[in-house]
């Protein structure tokens, strides 16, 4: 009975997951970077674990992006694609009201409320603190059903303070006493915050919108300088590891090119020598057929027989022999040294095109 109710229970949840959901990121299709995103290399983002989006390191972005059959003939799917980030200095940066940060990389995501299950954004970023949706200052996601606002972050600071009414009498007001100028929230921050107060850091990100703008854009192009630095730098800690597969590939794809040339080259040494012991040893033969098979003579020819041509002088079958073991011993080196080059180049191969497709 237990287990009838709890295949009924999960029909219902699967009926309730409705047309706002994304039921998972199953689309093969090639991430290509724009502005706003960048690969590391090869010109193709990678594919993002969906549990991973909302721990991106600093740099770091993801895009969800959409495909949709404009013919209707195949289902919609969605998948995640993560690079650095690249200039978001034109998309305002929201945050959700009511609903985890994980809950909103699987929902929909709308310019307002009323708009149909299908006219959900095309592409929404993730740096795994705000959502980014191009040509939206504001937008509505739905999770579990329910409508969920996404606000600029901006709009979240604080109300400006309203400047002191003007008085008409110019008498009153030279001798009236300068208003002592309210200090930004960013100031306050900064004289409230200890050094090595974690929770100060975390504050960092609201900027002023209200009072010092000046001071206020200063700061945001520092941070923005800071992040493009942080990506291209070594404690990227997934940038570099991309770089390390990458050219530790292109290392290994060069040994398995030398590796292989040597391999050639000692496998034409052995031919030659091989040639050379077939042709000595096709004399061998020829010299010791006189003896018709008698081993005490082939014995006796190969201790004391002499060969030669006329005007070149006398040279022993012994030392034919010997010459053919010379032979012999040169091609099995060029061999074994062939083999281990080859076996090389199939190893660094094997490696280089693991690391290219990791």
């Amino acid at each position: 009975m237990k287990r009838l109710s709890f295949i009924v229970l999960c029909a219902a949840l699967t009926a309730f997951a409705g047309p706002y959901d994304i039921d998972g990121f199953d689309a093969t299709d090639v991430g290509s970077p724009d502005n706003y995103i960048t690969a590391e290399f090869g010109g193709e983002l990678k594919k993002a674990p969906a549990s991973e989006v909302s721990s991106l390191q600093p740099g770091r972005l993801v895009v969800r992006q959409k495909f949709e059959d404009p013919f209707g003939e195949s289902e919609t799917m969605y998948q995640l694609y993560q690079g650095r980030a690249g200039d978001l200095s034109s998309l305002v940066p929201l945050t959700a009201d009511g609903a985890d940060y994980s809950d909103i990389v699987s929902a929909k995501i709308y310019q307002r409320k009323g708009m149909d299950a299908e006219e959900d954004a095309e592409k929404v970023y993730f740096d795994g603190k705000f959502i980014y949706v191009p040509g939206m200052s504001s937008a509505i996601a739905y999770v579990n059903n329910a409508p969920v606002e996404l606000k600029g972050a901006a709009s979240e600071s604080e109300s400006a303070v309203p400047a002191p009414a003007v008085e008409d009498d110019e008498e009153e007001e030279d001798d009236a006493p300068a208003p002592v100028a309210k200090k930004s929230r960013v100031e306050e921050k900064e004289e409230e915050c200890d050094e090595y107060d974690p929770d100060c850091e975390d504050e960092d990100d609201e900027y002023d919108v209200k009072g010092n703008v000046d001071r206020t854009n200063r700061d945001a192009d520092e941070r923005d300088y800071a992040a493009r630095e942080a990506s291209e730098n070594a404690t990227d800690r997934f940038g570099i590891a991309d770089e390390v597969r990458f050219w530790s590939a292109v290392a290994l794809s060069a040994a398995a090119v030398g590796s292989a040339v040597m391999g050639v080259y000692q496998h034409m040494k052995a031919n030659e020598a091989q040639d050379a012991y077939d042709k000595l040893d096709e004399l061998n033969d020829k010299i010791l057929s006189g003896c018709e098979g008698n081993k005490n003579c082939e014995i006796a020819v190969s201790r004391y027989g002499t060969n030669g041509v006329e005007g070149e002088g006398l040279w022993s079958v012994s030392n034919l022999q010997s010459r053919m073991q010379i032979n012999k011993d040169t091609h099995d080196s060029y061999a074994t040294a062939r083999n281990i080059w080859f076996a090389v180049t199939g190893v660094s191969l094997t490696a280089a095109i693991v690391l290219f497709v990791w």
